[in-house]
Parts: C-alpha cells; sequence; structure tokens
C-alpha cells in the first residue's frame, strides 16, 4: 500500500477527560497514530492521519481539559495550540469539541471558551447510546440551530458516526458559525449553556442504577477502602497464578531455541554469542512478558470502566494528609505501569511545589519493569503455600512489595512537603465518570502497544545490554588449567574477566548484604534498565555451571537453578536473606537511565535528578541492608 499524501488540513480535538476523545481519535486514526512531544513543550502529543473524502487530515489530540482557562502546563498547552504559539506549529484548520451526552451541561462552557478562538469549530456527543439507555433525549437539530455549529452523535467504540464526521473534517472551511459569540465572563457562559439545553433537551437522563448502587459501596469511607484494598490482593495474585501457563510455553522455547542454535552451529564464540548472549540473554526477560500483558490489560481495564477514577477519590484524603492532593495520585498511578509516563502525567498539577515532590517519589511506584526481577526472586525463594481462598504466599510476598513502594513514596512525598517543598495545596476537583463496560478492542489495543513498546525495548536495550555483557564476561581470554573440564573452564573465564572486575570493585559495598561480584555485575546492568538484572543474572550464574543447563529446564527454570548449591562453594547463589535483601533494595533503587532524564527534563535541572539518585540509592541500601541482618 502506497503511503498517503501528506495531509493539507489539520484538526484538533479537544474535550474534557473522560469525555471519549481517546475513543473517537482511535477510531478516527486506527493505528497509525504516534506520540511524541509538542515542539519547544514537555507535554505529550498524539497525532494520526484520518482518511477522509477530500484526503488526508492530520488529526490532534490535545491534553484533556476542562477548561481553557489554564492552570497546569497540560491546559496551557492547549490554549497555545488553539493561539497558533507554539513554535513550529501552525494553528488548526478546525477544531471538534468532543463532549459526553450524558454530562452536556459541564461540556458546553469549553465549548463556548473553543469558539472565542475564532476558529472553525463543530460538536460531536459522545455516549448517545448510553444517553438513550438512561431515558435521556436530545434533539440535535435543535441543539445545532441554537449553538450555530454543526453538532454529530457518535458512538466511538461502535464506529456509528465516524464515518460522518469523516466527511465533516474533509472541509472544515465550510462548518457554519454561531451569529454571534458566546459570552466571554464565565457565570455568563454557564447561563447561556443552560439555555442551550432548555431550549435542545427533551428528556434529562436519569442516573445510573448501576453507578449509583456500586458507588454507595466503593466510596463508602470504610468500605470502599476495605474493596480497593482486596481488589488490590486479587490484582496481583492474579498475575502469579493467570500468566503461569504462557510463562511456562515462553520458557521451554527460549531453552528449546537456544539449544538448538548451540547444537546447529560451530563451536566457538558466534554460537556462544548467539545461543547464550542474545536468546538466553533476552529470553529471560521475554519469559516475563505474560505477567506485563496482564499487568497492563487490568490496569486499563479498571481505568476504562470507571474505578480508577473513584480509586484516586478514595485516596485524596490520605494524599491530603502527605501534603498533596488527587491529581498527584493519578501521576502515581501511572507510575505502576512505568515512572517515565507517570512523571510527564504530573503536568496536570498545577502546583510547582506538589509538581516536584510528586516526581521526586514517582520512581518508588513499583513499575512493570520491577515485575521481573519480583517475580525472579519470590518464585525461586517463596513457597507456594496456600494461605486462604484463591491467595497464596507468593501472591502476598508481591502485594507486599507493592504495598511497600507505595507507602514508601507517601511517606518520602510527606517528608519532602514539610521541608524542602512546604507550601500550601491548591483545590483538587474530578469527576466520576459513570460505570462503563469497555470496549475489549480499545483495550487489547492499548495492551499491544505497550507490550509492543516492551518488545522494542528488549530488542535494543536489552538486546544491547545482553551482547555488551556477553563480551564483558568472555574478554579477555583466561586459559583454564590443564585438565580442567567444561565447568571449570567456564568458571575461570567468568573469574578473570572484565565483568567480574566490575563486580569486586563493588563487592565492599555489597557484602553486607551477602552479595558477591555477580549481583554487582547485575546491578551495573540494570542501570540501563532494572529488568536487565534478570538477563545478566541468568548468563553470569548459567555459564559458571553449564553443567546444570538440563536442570535449568524444570518447572521453575533460572529460579530454581539459584536455590541449587553450588558444585564448588556448596553454597547457592543466593540464600534466602539475601534474595529478600535483594528484592527490598529494587524497591527504592532508581536503576533506570530513561526516569532519571525524565526526572531532569521535568523538574528543569540535574540538581534534582541526582538528589532523586542519591536518596533513593542510599536508602535502598540501608533497607537492603537492615533486612539481611534482620533475616541473616
Amino acid at each position: 500500500m502506497a503511503p498517503p499524501d501528506r495531509p493539507r488540513l489539520r484538526v484538533a480535538l479537544l474535550g474534557s477527560p473522560n469525555s471519549g476523545k481517546t475513543t473517537l481519535f482511535n477510531a478516527l486514526t486506527g493505528l497509525r497514530a504516534k506520540t511524541g512531544n509538542y515542539p519547544g513543550v514537555t507535554v505529550d502529543r498524539r497525532q494520526g492521519i484520518a482518511a477522509t473524502a477530500g484526503g488526508p487530515v492530520e488529526v490532534i489530540d490535545l491534553p484533556g481539559t476542562y477548561s481553557l482557562q489554564a492552570i497546569s502546563e497540560d491546559e496551557a498547552v492547549s490554549v497555545r495550540m488553539l493561539r497558533g504559539e507554539i513554535a513550529g506549529e501552525e494553528r488548526p484548520d478546525g477544531v471538534v469539541v468532543v463532549a459526553d451526552a450524558t454530562t452536556l451541561q459541564r461540556s458546553l462552557p469549553l465549548l463556548a471558551e473553543a469558539l472565542a478562538f475564532d476558529l472553525p469549530t463543530c460538536l460531536v456527543l459522545t455516549m448517545v447510546d448510553e444517553l438513550k439507555a438512561r431515558g435521556g433525549e436530545i434533539d440535535l437539530f435543535a441543539l445545532q440551530r441554537e449553538l450555530g455549529v454543526k453538532v454529530l452523535g457518535v458512538v466511538g467504540h461502535k464506529g456509528l458516526g465516524v464515518a460522518d464526521l469523516r466527511d465533516l473534517l474533509a472541509d472544515p472551511a465550510a462548518w457554519p458559525r454561531p451569529a454571534a459569540p458566546p459570552p466571554a465572563e464565565t457565570q455568563a457562559r454557564f447561563e447561556w449553556a443552560d439555555r442551550i439545553l432548555a431550549a435542545a433537551t427533551r428528556a434529562q437522563p436519569e442516573d445510573s442504577a448501576l453507578t449509583r448502587r456500586l458507588d454507595s459501596i466503593l466510596l463508602h469511607p470504610v468500605g470502599g477502602g476495605l474493596v480497593f484494598l482486596a481488589f488490590v490482593a486479587l490484582f496481583f495474585q492474579s498475575i502469579f497464578s493467570w500468566a503461569a501457563p504462557a510463562m511456562d510455553l515462553l520458557d521451554g522455547a527460549v531453552g528449546a531455541l537456544a539449544d538448538w542454535l548451540a547444537g546447529v552451529l560451530p563451536p566457538g564464540w558466534a554460537a556462544s554469542l548467539l545461543a547464550d548472549g542474545v536468546v538466553r540473554g533476552v529470553g529471560a526477560v521475554l519469559v516475563f512478558l505474560p505477567q506485563i500483558a496482564l499487568l497492563f490489560a487490568l490496569i486499563f481495564f479498571f481505568e476504562a470502566c470507571g474505578y480508577m477514577a473513584r480509586a484516586a477519590f478514595l485516596m485524596d484524603r490520605l494524599m491530603g494528609w502527605v501534603g498533596l492532593e488527587g491529581r498527584c495520585f493519578i501521576a502515581l498511578l501511572s507510575s505502576y505501569a512505568c515512572a517515565v509516563p507517570g512523571i510527564l502525567a504530573t503536568r496536570t498539577i498545577p502546583s510547582p511545589r506538589d509538581r516536584l515532590a510528586t516526581i521526586l517519589v514517582a520512581p518508588l511506584a513499583t513499575c512493570s519493569a520491577r515485575l521481573p526481577v519480583y517475580a525472579l526472586l519470590i518464585t525461586a525463594f517463596v513457597p507456594a503455600e496456600p494461605l486462604f481462598g484463591p491467595f497464596d504466599l507468593r501472591g502476598a510476598v508481591l502485594f507486599g512489595l507493592y504495598l511497600l513502594g507505595a507507602a514508601s513514596a507517601l511517606a518520602f512525598a510527606a517528608l519532602f512537603k514539610r521541608g524542602l517543598l512546604r507550601g500550601a495545596a491548591l483545590p483538587f476537583y474530578l469527576e466520576l465518570p459513570p460505570y462503563r463496560f469497555p470496549s475489549l478492542k480499545a483495550v487489547l489495543i492499548q495492551v499491544w502497544l505497550r507490550v509492543w513498546m516492551f518488545l522494542r525495548r528488549a530488542g535494543t536495550i536489552i538486546l544491547l545490554a545482553s551482547v555488551a555483557l556477553w563480551a564483558l564476561l568472555h574478554f579477555p581470554a583466561a586459559a583454564p588449567a590443564a585438565g580442567a573440564g567444561p565447568a571449570e573452564a567456564a568458571r575461570t573465564q567468568i573469574e578473570q574477566s572484565w565483568a567480574a572486575g566490575i563486580g569486586r570493585a563493588l563487592e565492599p559495598a555489597l557484602a553486607p548484604m551477602g552479595w558477591d561480584w555477580r549481583i554487582g555485575v547485575g546491578l551495573v546492568g540494570s542501570i540501563a534498565a532494572r529488568e536487565v538484572i534478570v538477563t545478566t543474572m541468568a548468563q553470569v550464574y548459567a555459564w559458571e555451571d553449564p553443567a546444570a543447563g538440563d536442570a535449568n529446564q524444570d518447572a521453575d527454570g533460572f529460579a530454581a537453578f539459584l536455590r541449587r548449591p553450588d558444585p564448588v562453594t556448596g553454597e547457592p547463589p543466593l540464600t534466602r536473606a539475601s534474595a529478600i535483601a535483594l528484592l527490598v533494595f529494587f524497591v527504592y533503587a532508581l536503576q533506570c537511565i530513561s526516569t532519571i532524564a525524565v526526572i531532569r527534563r521535568e523538574a528543569g535541572s540535574w540538581r534534582w535528578a541526582l538528589f532523586a539518585v542519591a536518596y533513593q540509592t542510599g536508602f535502598a541500601w540501608l533497607a537492603a541492608f537492615l533486612t539481611f541482618r534482620l533475616l541473616a
């Protein structure tokens, strides 16, 4: 298929959070969308190409906003885009204001603000099927007549009305414009909106009975918190239980491919590099792909159905106790997928002090990159003993690690807000959308995009780290003792390698936690990305005793190997105490170059980025030391 012509028109989508704007954007652009930053501005942008009868049209998904009287950086970007004040960007040729038909009274004032920019503007009502199901009815023709702009109704996840919108996008200059602009003063705008709705509304939608019943439980001051804790516990238990069969299949496939390569290639460094450095190295992390996909699927599902907004509401009181507000919790919640988008999400926080405090603690939220490390060590050293119902000890330990990260983030935030970053909080408001069953297709698309990002990461950062580690382990070449077998020769090579030199330089700082130089090599590798330590440990320990290769193919894979006594020393690579200490270290340590770089960019200087590295790494060492001494 030939690439589409260069778009001659640009149209911006403007709407509040939970208005269905992203669903509509996906329906218009499909998988032809791309993400990036606005030129000269560190705010995410999504843009894509919509095919129309008049040719391709570039669609820009502006940040969600309730008002164009900007109080945060992402809201300011929407204003600057509509004014044409972003360097290298022209004003859009038209603006599509996206509004939830069931809460139209909250969106019409935003439409009034958009019309003040004197750009061709139309109104698209989403959720019209839900409006009808709840007994509501809006006369679209009357609404269009009263507003003086084109009005369309769509059901984005079903594609209803999307074709009509495509036709409309083809020629924004032909869109009708109101005879007189709406009033500019805030109170007058809301009165104008009420007047428009009174003329166009035939029947008001009833409150959602489902939402009312669920919120009576989920937002209860006591019961809501207990349900939230139960939900989180089940969430982490499912990550272990549901993903296990797929992980076993991947583990077997990786081992089989590595063995096949080792068998068909001539013995030598090339075979070792491909089989061990590439396949086993990258495969050690890819094995955890089912858990990561399940993590994202559950997060996106509960975001789309409306529960995550309730979780932020429940946490607002706790956030207020530490000196922050609900928007900060939403940023921290995003950090559980990855700290980078979590830190970027702080742009919605209007208070600079609150934003900086959230940036400094966001890496303490347990991101998906930690999951391979947690899963490996928990599988190796925590028995799958049943606790009660569907919960077992492994799921409980995983939940405990996530809870420890969350509690620590709040504790450090409280410390910063009462010291370095003291200041008053601004008012917080949050719309609680009705509960909706999300589109399975939309959830799968979001999961696939995250999985693809992980695969790209595995194909770049993790692959490069694996190859670099292989080289560090195999050079300089060491001559084994006369008569030495394969295991002794491999041990000699590793112990005299450059990697061993790096690890031994760190060993004095690692010995108090029961770690040797091999863990030091893994910690250095994990600076590129936390999950790289799994690749590093797999290479270091697997090559240390290649005779154990067949045993690595049991149900627990490499995890079982970590429990097995070394044939020379009689000690396993890790004890339970040293493994738990390593888990605690990874709760706190800032082992991610990407996160450090984003902190520097968002905080505005290296001073805060280095401060984050220093306090988190220092506390990680102290916490790991105390954990080891307690359990040893």
